[in-house]
C-alpha cells in the first residue's frame, strides 16, 4: 500500500479523536490564516484558501473561527504571523519524509523536528535531499461504498482527473494541482460525497518497508502529524496489506 494511501487512511480513523483535542482546529486556523495572508480573503479567487475553508468544514469548524481566521490574515483583526517551513528528512528504512509547517519561530519549530526525528528513528536532512522526490497534485478520496467505479472514473476523467486508483475503502484520484476544484466539484454535482480534496505530494519513487521498520516508521510520521506546528508529513513508503493490518491492530 502507497505511503499516501496508507498515511490517508490512518488519518481518517484519527481525525475524530484530533477534532475533540482541539489539534485539528489549530492546524486548520493556521493555514486558513496563512493562505488568506498570502492570497486574499475570497476563496473565488484563492484556491488555497477555499481548500483549507473545506477541510475546516469538514472538521465542523464554526463559522466564526473560519472568518476570524480570514480576517486575522487580511489583516481586518490583530494576530499571530506565521512563516512556512518545510524540512527534508528521513525515516526509518530509508523512507523519504517532507514535511511542511507553519510556525511563529523556526528556531524553536527546527530544534523540535530534529529532537523527534532522533527519538523516533529518522534523523533531519539537507534542503533539497528529499523534496525533489515529490511533485505537487490534487488529491480526492471518495467512499467505495457510494458510486460504482466505472461511474466515478467517467466523471473525474472528463473533469480533468490524472488517474484512479483502487484501495481498500476509498477510490484515490489523482490531479493536476488545477483541476483538484473543477473535478471535486464535478463529483458533487452527481450526489456522490467526497471524504476529502486535498493538495499533496506525491512520490515519484517508493521504498518497501516491513515489520518493525513499518511500524517505528507510522509512530514516526503521527508524532510528527501530531506536533502543532506541522500541517503535514509525506512519505515514500510502501507497505504490505499484511504489515498494515498488523499495525492498525496494534494501534
Amino acid at each position: 500500500m502507497s505511503g499516501h494511501s496508507k498515511w490517508a487512511s490512518i488519518k481518517h480513523k484519527k481525525a475524530a479523536t484530533d477534532s475533540k483535542r482541539g489539534a485539528a482546529f489549530t492546524k486548520v486556523i493556521r493555514e486558513i490564516t496563512a493562505q488568506a495572508k498570502a492570497g486574499g480573503g475570497n476563496p473565488e479567487t484563492n484556491s488555497g484558501l477555499r481548500a483549507a475553508m473545506d477541510r475546516a468544514k469538514g472538521i465542523n469548524m464554526p463559522l466564526t473561527n473560519i472568518e476570524n481566521a480570514i480576517k486575522k490574515g487580511t489583516g481586518e483583526l490583530p494576530g499571530v504571523t506565521y512563516e512556512q517551513v518545510t524540512f527534508d528528512a528521513y525515516g526509518p528504512g530509508g523512507v523519504a519524509l517532507y514535511i511542511m509547517g507553519l510556525t511563529d519561530n523556526k528556531n524553536r519549530t527546527t530544534a523540535e523536528v530534529r529532537n523527534l526525528l532522533t527519538k523516533k528513528g529518522g534523523s533531519l536532512a539537507g534542503p533539497g535531499a528529499t523534496s525533489y522526490l515529490f511533485t505537487k497534485k490534487g488529491f480526492i478520496s471518495v467512499p467505495k461504498s457510494k458510486v460504482d467505479e466505472d461511474k466515478l472514473m467517467e466523471i473525474a476523467l472528463e473533469a480533468g482527473a490524472e488517474d484512479i486508483a483502487t484501495e481498500k475503502e476509498y477510490y484515490e484520484i489523482t490531479t493536476d494541482i488545477t483541476s483538484l476544484n473543477a473535478v471535486k466539484e464535478a463529483i458533487e454535482k452527481k450526489n456522490i460525497p467526497v471524504e476529502s480534496a486535498e493538495m499533496t505530494m506525491l512520490p515519484s519513487t517508493t521504498v518497501a518497508v516491513t515489520g518493525t521498520d513499518a511500524t517505528t516508521l507510522m509512530g514516526l510520521m503521527e508524532a510528527l502529524e501530531d506536533h502543532e506546528d506541522i500541517q503535514n508529513v509525506y512519505a515514500n513508503f510502501d507497505i504490505s496489506e499484511e504489515d498494515m493490518d498488523k499495525i492498525s491492530g496494534g494501534a
